[in-house]
């Protein structure tokens, strides 16, 4: 876009009504200002062509029945990190799989049901993916905030 994009004061009420309810259809947005659902929707499509306004969408575990985050340190040994990291991103129950620095080589973030399933995905399943040398499970009680803002790299680089 070559001109220089500039919000205002319909555009912040706008994004004020999104941030209050994400789901929020264009004509509910439209009615709580006195407006047309079409202005309302040509105005997020404007902002979101621009690069001034992004919708993500955000999911809650335990409306799709999962009551368990765990965070599982994963210390390799014997097998690149990626190829591990890659065959352990395959399980349902990893909810994502990251290649960090330090003692442990892979943090994989897992949404389970219950407590119950943890002990068997961790020794019946999970255990059985050659390079691990250990597992350091967490409890996660609790995300304020999860987000996740990268650019695309060739990861194979990184081996």
């Amino acid at each position: 876009m070559s001109e220089t994009f500039a919000f205002d004061e319909m555009d912040r009420k706008i994004v004020e009504q999104l941030r209050l309810n994400g789901r929020a259809t264009n004509q509910q947005i439209a009615e709580s200002l006195n407006l047309i659902a079409s202005t309302v929707s040509t105005r997020i499509r404007r902002m979101e062509d621009a690069g001034m306004l992004r919708v993500v969408a955000v999911s809650d575990f335990a409306v799709h029945g999962h009551h368990v985050l765990i965070h599982l340190a994963v210390e390799v040994c014997g097998r690149p990190a990626l190829d591990v990291a890659e065959e352990l991103a395959v399980f349902p129950q990893v909810f994502a799989a990251h290649l960090v620095t330090g003692r442990y080589e892979i943090s994989l973030l897992l949404t389970l049901r219950d407590m119950d399933e943890l002990s068997p995905l961790i020794t019946d399943s999970l255990s059985k993916v050659p390079g691990i040398r250990s597992m350091t499970p967490a409890i996660g009680l609790d995300i304020v905030k999860y987000g996740l803002d990268t650019a695309p790299i060739d990861s194979r680089r990184l081996v």
